[in-house]
């Protein structure tokens, strides 16, 4: 069986829809597996042993019809068996097509009913326990797994040396992540809609601070939000400016390492968060007001990952919830998220996630 799975654009959807690879496995050991992901996301599924190829999808196939084309031929002389295209627009649906596959299979949706043998509905209400966007994927199993695992979690594999050249680059900037317990801030999300404001977020950095003294911060960004990490700063008492550490990941792998060295991650829901438990560290999230928790967030949380949302405080907020509208007046939702309402959980998951923390 040769099985192809197209997930592109975002690094976070790269990272979730790569649990598919596992539950396949699972059913169906002697599986050949390939995923079809765009150049800039393969530090996620880097080294995964359950994905047998990536199948590179660059901006010069995307920008050349031409590439295009020599691309989709490629595609169909691997005769795939099974095609699942779980990004299910227009220009997978025509991969998937073009592949001449005997099973396709697509997400539901009308105007592209031409293009698959299998369509797959995404459900509104957990079933599994777990975030839709787990398990509307495992759902588009269905047609050749008879029993999925459901308990699948995206996992990101990083090798002895990856994490002996990092040390190295950490020791020559004269910094250690093991003298102090270090917490990765993801201190923005993919887009301001998505961002709590950085005012309350430096107040609950300076919260942290005060309950513990040793706590030292690392800061999530790329080069040209500099100008937004300074205005964080700025907010933040001198007591947490001096315990923020001075030290940027020039590449998602090298920051996909750095995170595997710190004890927790907080801020932002987003791909940062969803890579932190992928390497296993304990995070904290803070949901944007318009995003249904229901998608990425499970029923039960636990002590090693947590979540807010506004709902929690404020249910009555969303009797009437409207994404459209949510989204539309993010800001002023925002706005009532108070650092109140979140201190306390924030101080208690970090008390359990560090133990080596002393308290104030």
């Amino acid at each position: 069986m040769k099985v192809l799975v197209i997930q592109q654009k975002m690094i976070g959807d790269v990272l979730t829809s790569s649990i598919l690879f596992e539950a396949i496995k699972l059913e169906h050991p002697s599986a050949e597996l390939h995923y079809l992901v765009n150049s800039h996301t393969v530090p996620v599924v880097e080294n995964n042993t359950f994905i047998d190829k990536l199948v590179l999808f660059t901006p010069e196939i995307e920008n050349s019809k031409l590439q295009f084309y020599r691309f989709l031929k490629e595609i169909r002389k691997e005769k795939y068996d099974i095609v699942i295209d779980v990004y299910s627009k227009t220009s997978s649906a025509f991969i998937t097509s073009f592949s001449k596959a005997k099973i396709r299979i697509g997400k539901s949706k009308s105007y592209l009913n031409w293009a698959y043998t299998h369509q797959s509905g995404m459900d509104l209400v957990r079933n599994h326990g777990i975030p839709l966007a787990y398990e509307n994927r495992l759902n588009m199993l269905t047609p050749f797994v008879k029993n999925i695992n459901y308990k699948v979690e995206p996992q990101i594999f990083i090798t002895e040396k990856e994490k002996d050249q990092l040390q190295l680059k950490l020791k020559n900037e004269k910094l250690s992540l093991k003298e102090d317990p270090v917490v990765m801030v993801n201190i923005l999300g993919s887009s301001p809609s998505k961002t709590y404001p950085l005012p309350y977020l430096a107040e609950l950095l300076d919260e942290l601070v005060n309950h513990f003294k040793d706590i030292k911060f690392l800061f999530n960004y790329i080069p040209k939000q500099q100008d937004q990490v300074n205005t964080l700063k700025s907010y933040c008492s001198q007591k947490t400016q001096n315990n923020i550490l001075n030290f940027y990941a020039p590449s998602l792998r090298e920051f996909i390492i750095l995170t595997s060295f710190c004890d927790a991650m907080i801020g932002n829901e987003g791909g940062a968060i969803h890579m932190a438990k992928a390497v296993n560290i304990p995070s904290f999230a803070i949901f944007s007001p318009w995003i249904r928790k229901e998608t990425w967030g499970a029923n039960d949380e636990d002590d090693q990952n947590l979540n807010v949302h506004l709902r929690d405080f404020e249910p009555q907020l969303f009797k009437n919830y409207n994404k459209k509208d949510f989204r539309k007046n993010q800001k002023e939702y925002y706005l009532k998220f108070e650092p109140e309402l979140i201190k306390k959980t924030l101080v208690n998951f970090i008390k359990n996630s560090i133990t080596s923390l002393n308290g104030s």
